[in-house]
């Protein structure tokens, strides 16, 4: 009878190790069922899964295992594997795959305790453990740099409501960002993504900035402040603002556009997803003035917004055609779904007020950033610690996928 057997092997890491290793099982003409290596600080960890034809010949190949390891000065460690259960592991690896997102400033023990808590508590086993952000140099820092780990898990919760819940518990409590998604064939097949601009692509609401202007910034930012937790009706307060911004002068536009502050990682994001050929928009419930400058700045393909009427060179307090209010901003979605040729799964849609929930929910990615309380805990993801290029971790993407950076 075939007998299987675990090889583990640990030890300081070289080249030609793994080579080494496996020269001899191939000598004795083994399977390999599996196989699994990470290196962590030049300590290497080593799994080999192998099947020996016959179990009359399993002496010879663990004793040239174990000669060879010893050469190498590394350990070895064989654990038999009963028929029995290798099948039931197997029939496992069909379960539909799980990926937990950590992104923190720096990642503790705590954090990773905590999520594998949570993980446990659901009655889920975590099977891989991945870094995807760089290594940060102790004594030469990056700005802003991300720390980013992720978990696998197989099998679906019971309950995934209340395991998102306790995620986003955490995530609130620790300072960081956890996202819980399926690993499927779109986490790293996705073709747009739309942004919303205000407070999201940039720091700042625009409209507050313009009343500032006009001498109405209190009035007016105490309305978006309500209107972005979604205690007013988006068109009707949008139309209230732009009537506090008549007879400005068509210049200040102009000033403002010039200075608008983009969020922290807006440009490596953009930049990353223009290099791997992703089709980018801008939705947004606010000025199409600004957000076409910040389409030529940035490379964006695409704006929808709303348009103000401007007359004699000055704004009027109108704003033309149809208010790109929540609903709006779905079918526009839609619409360029559509035409792009996509599917809607192909999709990231982020936001951060009331008024982005319907994009988000009908993208296959919807993610909250820097939001308001009711748009987090409505998204399916959410992003408040880190910049807008934690977009990229979600995705999948490692630090040496992502434009300018190294791994």
């Amino acid at each position: 009878m075939p007998e299987i057997i675990i090889i583990n092997i640990s030890g300081e890491d070289r080249p030609g190790l793994t080579a080494s290793i496996t020269e001899h099982l191939a000598n004795h003409h083994v399977n390999i069922l599996d196989i699994g290596q990470a290196v962590i600080h030049n300590t290497l960890s080593l799994g080999i899964l192998i099947e020996i034809p016959k179990a009359s010949q399993s002496a010879p190949v663990l004793k040239d295992t174990l000669f060879a390891a010893h050469t190498l000065g590394v350990n070895v460690k064989f654990t038999p594997i009963p028929k029995e259960q290798y099948n039931s592991w197997v029939e496992e690896q069909g379960k539909i795959r799980h990926i937990v997102t950590l992104l923190a400033s720096k990642i503790t023990a705590a954090h990773i305790s905590t999520i594998s808590g949570i993980i446990a508590g659901h009655r889920l086993n975590i099977d891989n453990i991945t870094r995807i952000s760089g290594r940060i140099h102790l004594d030469r820092p990056r700005k802003n740099a991300n720390a980013c780990v992720e978990f696998s898990f197989r099998g679906m919760p019971t309950d995934p409501e209340r395991l998102r819940a306790e995620f986003l518990d955490a995530a609130s409590a620790m300072g960081i960002d956890i996202a819980l998604q399926e690993d499927n064939i779109y986490r790293s097949n996705r073709r747009l993504v739309a942004l919303d601009m205000d407070s999201t692509l940039i720091k700042v609401e625009v409209i507050d900035e313009l009343a500032k202007r006009a001498g109405a910034g209190e009035a007016v930012a105490a309305i978006t402040e309500s209107a972005m937790r979604g205690e007013l009706d988006f068109t009707a307060s949008l139309r209230e603002r732009v009537r506090h911004l008549k007879g400005l002068d068509e210049s200040v536009l102009k000033e403002i556009a010039e200075n608008l502050p983009l969020t922290e990682g807006a440009e490596r994001l953009i930049k990353t997803l223009r290099m791997l050929n992703l089709t980018t928009a801008i939705i947004s419930g606010g000025f199409d003035y600004f957000g076409n400058y910040l389409k030529q700045k940035l490379g964006i393909d695409y704006v929808f917004a709303n348009r103000l009427e401007i007359s004699d060179g000055r704004v009027t307090g109108q704003v033309l055609g149809e208010v790109v209010d929540g609903a709006k901003k779905a079918e526009l979605l839609e619409q360029l779904v559509k035409q792009e040729g996509i599917s809607m799964k192909q999709v990231i849609a982020v936001g951060d007020g009331a008024n982005d929930l319907p994009m988000l929910s009908r993208a296959g990615l919807g993610i909250a950033f820097r939001a308001k309380p009711i748009v987090r805990q409505s998204a399916e993801q959410s992003i408040t610690s880190q910049g807008l290029d934690g977009i990229l971790y979600l995705m999948g993407y490692r630090d040496w996928h992502i434009s300018g950076d190294l791994g």
